[in-house]
């Protein structure tokens, strides 16, 4: 039986004259946790778009959960997938606290004219125990430090019971033992839950060790992919950035 929920073929997508997608063909199997890799401007993003039903395509076509992905799917897609972003500037004075803003996870499948049970406030209750948030559960989502966002943009994603995790650059702009700790938890979530998972990034010191393939990114193109083992070379990572780079170091390349 055939267990890919994403395949991607030609895909080419532009914003004005700049092609941020350039023939990007990409298969991932379910359960498969996928590295994507590259300098800024790369592509990652727009590939997450793609797969998200945000990213309109100038040529080629997508399939996402074995549905071909257009403007008519998207919002039905999307609540089956779960996004988290980088860190966000959260105004402080927003009246809304961490156990509310992961409960708005929900709302893709729950409506939002319709009141939340008391099983599914019981059920943000237990995700957030999960990401150790419990005890921030009633702090004003603007009062916490970018490592308690993210588990919290994390439990918001949880919440949804997404068949697919989409994670574009999760541990930018966070501390170093807040990188680490974000890094631990994503790994004990793949390995709870086996959800397919990307997680997009341009740092390798930021890349999950729980990686089973690895797709390489640059200038809109899927430039190389395979096992971390063929594709963490000096060489090649190198070549990918533009600049040396020793895995050995796991520089901190930032383009």
């Amino acid at each position: 039986m055939d267990n890919t929920v994403i395949r991607i073929q030609d895909a080419v997508v532009s914003y004005r004259e700049d092609v941020a997608l350039q023939g990007v063909s990409l298969e991932v199997k379910k359960g498969e946790f996928i590295g994507v890799i590259g300098p800024n401007g790369a592509g990652k993003t727009t590939l997450l778009t793609v797969i998200n039903g945000l990213g309109k395509l100038v040529h080629g076509q997508a399939w996402v959960l074995g549905a071909p992905v257009n403007g008519r799917n998207g919002i039905g897609l999307r609540k089956r997938i779960g996004y988290v972003a980088q860190v966000e500037n959260i105004d402080p004075r927003l009246p809304i606290n961490v156990r509310e803003t992961v409960m708005v996870g929900c709302y893709g499948r729950l409506g939002l004219l319709h009141r939340p049970t008391r099983a599914q406030w019981e059920a943000v209750d237990k995700v957030l125990g999960m990401v150790g948030m419990a005890h921030l559960s009633h702090r004003p989502i603007g009062h916490l430090s970018g490592g308690e966002y993210q588990r919290a943009a994390i439990a918001r994603a949880l919440i949804q019971q997404p068949e697919i995790l989409l994670l574009d650059e999760p541990t930018a702009s966070i501390d170093l033992q807040a990188q680490g700790e974000i890094l631990s938890l994503i790994q004990l979530i793949h390995n709870e839950y086996h959800m397919t998972t990307l997680f997009v990034t341009h740092n390798l010191r930021q890349l999950p060790s729980i990686c089973h393939r690895l797709v390489l990114m640059k200038e809109g193109k899927i430039w190389k992919q395979g096992s971390p083992e063929s594709t963490l070379r000096d060489d090649i990572l190198s070549q990918l950035f533009g600049a040396p780079v020793s895995i050995h170091s796991k520089s901190t390349i930032a383009y």
